[in-house]
């Protein structure tokens, strides 16, 4: 199944998969926050180091299921893969998008 999703998404999952930090981190803005297991990451250089630790450590590909655009943010559940208990699982991205730039994400447990 083919799911159509905003630009920097798209950018987003290519750079994850392909463990390409760089092109990773310029999905965000300067000052985007990431929230992931109870942290937040702030800003692009600890954005950047985040995502090159988790590449490292669990070697993580994303799979888009299902995207719902809301007013305020748009939602991506995705099937996780990588070196962790439990892989595969279903997550949802939280984005706040503005101006083709993720400004926020927020990644939680799929809900059933």
């Amino acid at each position: 199944m083919y799911i159509k999703l905003p630009k920097v998404i798209e950018a987003l999952i290519k750079a994850n998969n392909e463990q390409n930090s760089h092109a990773y981190t310029t999905c965000f803005t300067d000052n985007a926050v990431v929230q992931d297991e109870g942290k937040d990451i702030k800003g692009t250089k600890a954005i950047k180091e985040w995502n090159e630790w988790s590449s490292k450590e669990y070697h993580v590909t994303l799979e888009a299921i299902k995207l719902v655009e809301e007013s305020e943010e748009t939602v991506l559940t995705a099937a996780v893969s990588g070196n962790f208990e439990g892989s595969p699982i279903n997550l949802d991205y939280h984005f706040i998008i503005s101006k083709d730039k993720i400004i926020a994400l927020k990644i939680l447990l799929a809900e059933k």
